[in-house]
């Protein structure tokens, strides 16, 4: 009657030694570390920069206790926060002589200092949250207004190309403010014009006015269309951020949309404002520019290296070194690019970048391809108001259909490299910091601190008291409490879920309402032993009967719960996760687990004399 075959025991046994092993991560803490990324697009973190930081540290009389290499960034970790600080100073100097023209972010951080083994074998700590960790808060206010004039602008380059195609003649296309002038000498033009211009651009409003001699066609944004793109802008400037932070390895920042043009950023466990500040303004924007052949001279190159750069040119390098004058004038920027993927050139297989660019876009490229065949054409990055040049590839023929290959002299690394940078995007809009908040790694330990008293003096309460009421199966229950807590730090941990004070609230919230369940069970299996039944049919009957009533209670909870996680947003989402969880875990400990120890210590027994479940012991 209260027995379990043997694989059910082996089964709860595997699940508590399964939810040990990925609790056990989070016992280590974290040790302080220094994070080194690359400010550049085109420079690289590899194994001799590496080499340059252990140098330094080594020359500076500094021992770190790890240096781990990734795809992105270095990590070096310190025994203590004091040599972090003067190793970060170290590795700053060295990397970056100029500050002013830097080229390395080195930033203070934190990382996990669980064993190597446990991390191969994907047992991973909790993530937790700014209040927690420390770490630093910015609110950034999108710049709307820009948004709205660099779409205009586009659009600019948008009529001069349908009035050419149609070949309709005009006296100049410019925007001034919040509207867009078409200049006409004659009236039949501008009705021309204005045909065409409303059927290929449904984004624009056109009027017609007159300005002495000329005729104008004056051009707004639709109030839908101006809704569009400044929700489009804040978006993209969403995800710029997040493909420009995920590379610096912060754990689990939190980018998010406050109001109608307001970006929440937060970043856990950096520690330095200033360097997280640099990690924002990393957001880059992509243009297309035409190499001046014409001024590509050894004279001129070699008087543009000095500073005399030619009128209408800008001086960049190569990544291979060689000097290069590039023309101002933007063909295409970022906003047109739609994706950029890694591949292979089909006719020589040498490794190639493929672009995807909008209808717009693809037919601007293609004029601008047909016009400069054999020309070369750069392909550059804006960074803080400085450029650097990806690729330069030569025109081989005129490109149509919106489809783009880069290839020559690039290895399959590098080909990665450039698809991930332009598919990283521009910022639609630019961006200010409002407000700027740091949270120091010593609050956030006093907070953690003071939420793991709460829960285990809450826990601790409950024990005692379940111990003296219900005396052995009061000490059955508080077992099954205490797995049903490493049950959810476990799968918190799997999860990789974000842990906030809300979170740490809902943890003890979940532990006073799991042994709800036990109590329902111990009550029932008293109710049957004052009804005369025997201790064995007791406790079975206990379980069965209390099973329907602690199903129903746990559903309805679990409603409020999901409601919480569905409409609910940042704190209150972040309780609402471990509430839920909680819930389910409380389920199966309270249950499965109290029921398997319950057998096992009463089960293999034919006939138990009495059982000690309250202040007196049942026969």
């Amino acid at each position: 009657m209260n027995r379990f075959p043997a694989w059910k025991y082996a089964l709860v046994a595997l699940c508590v030694a399964v939810a040990f092993f990925y609790t056990l991560p989070n016992f280590f803490g974290e040790s302080p570390a220094v994070q080194v990324q690359s400010l550049r697009a085109t420079v690289k973190v590899d194994a001799s920069l590496m080499q340059r930081v252990e140098a330094a540290l080594k020359g500076a009389g500094i021992a770190p206790t790890a240096l781990v290499l990734d795809a992105n960034s270095l990590r070096v970790r310190f025994a203590d926060t004091d040599t972090q600080l003067k190793a970060r100073d170290t590795i700053d100097s060295a990397l970056n002589p100029d500050p002013q023209n830097a080229t390395f972010v080195v930033a203070l951080n934190l990382l996990p200092a669980s064993p190597a083994w446990l991390t191969r074998l994907g047992a991973l700590p909790l993530y937790l949250g700014l209040d927690l960790r420390g770490g630093v808060h910015f609110l950034l206010q999108v710049d709307m207004q820009a948004a709205l004039a660099k779409r205009l602008e586009s659009l600019t380059g948008d009529i001069r190309s349908q009035l050419r195609e149609r070949n309709i003649r005009h006296a100049g296309v410019g925007r001034e403010g919040q509207t867009l002038r078409v200049r006409f000498r004659d009236a039949a033009a501008r009705d021309r014009a204005r045909e065409v211009l409303i059927a290929a651009l449904a984004d624009l409003a056109f009027a017609e006015r007159d300005d002495g001699s000329d005729f104008l066609l004056v051009g707004t944004l639709k109030p839908e269309a101006a809704k569009r793109t400044q929700e489009y802008a804040l978006k993209q400037n969403i995800t710029t951020l997040h493909n420009r932070i995920n590379e610096l390895g912060v754990a689990e920042p939190v980018i998010q949309q406050q109001g109608a043009d307001r970006v929440v950023v937060q970043l856990p466990g950096v520690q330095d404002t200033a360097k997280a500040k640099d990690i924002l303004g990393r957001t880059a924007t992509l243009e297309i520019r035409m190499v001046d052949e014409e001024k590509m001279t050894p004279e001129l190159l070699a008087a543009a290296a000095r500073g005399e750069v030619p009128f209408g040119t800008e001086f960049y390098i190569e990544r291979n070194g060689a000097p290069l004058l590039v023309k101002k004038q933007v063909v295409l920027t970022g906003d047109r690019l739609t994706d950029a993927q890694p591949g292979f050139d089909n006719q020589t297989n040498e490794p190639a970048v493929h672009l995807t660019l909008d209808g717009a876009g693809a037919r601007i490229f293609k004029e601008v391809t047909r016009e400069n065949v054999g020309k070369r054409m750069a392909i550059l990055l804006i960074e803080k108001g400085k450029g650097e040049v990806v690729t330069a590839p030569v025109i081989r023929s005129e490109i149509g259909g919106g489809r783009v290959q880069i290839s020559g002299r690039m290895t399959t690394t590098e080909a990665n490299d450039v698809a991930l940078l332009l598919r990283a995007g521009s910022l639609a809009a630019p961006m200010e910091i409002v407000e700027e908040r740091t949270v120091g790694p010593s609050l956030g330990r006093e907070n953690i601190e003071k939420g793991f008293d709460a829960t285990r003096w809450g826990f601790l309460a409950i024990v005692v008291f379940m111990s003296a009421y219900y005396v052995v199966f009061g000490l059955i229950s508080s077992v099954a409490l205490g797995v049903n807590l490493l049950f959810l730090v476990a799968l918190l941990s799997l999860l990789q879920a974000t842990l906030t004070l809300p979170g740490i609230a809902a943890i003890a919230l979940t532990l006073g309402m799991a042994i709800d369940a036990n109590v329902l069970i111990n009550e029932r299996i008293r109710e049957e032993l004052r009804g005369g039944s025997t201790p064995q049919a007791a406790i079975a009957a206990g379980y069965e009967r209390a099973w329907g009533t602690i199903l129903d209670s746990n559903i309805t909870t679990l409603i409020a719960g999901l409601a919480l996680l569905i409409f609910g947003s940042g704190p209150v989402r972040g309780f609402a996760v471990v509430h839920c969880l909680g819930i389910l875990t409380s389920i199966f400990s309270s249950v499965v687990v109290s029921r398997a120890i319950v057998n096992a210590t009463h089960g293999h027994r034919r006939k138990v004399e009495r059982l000690h479940i309250g202040n007196t012991a049942w026969k």
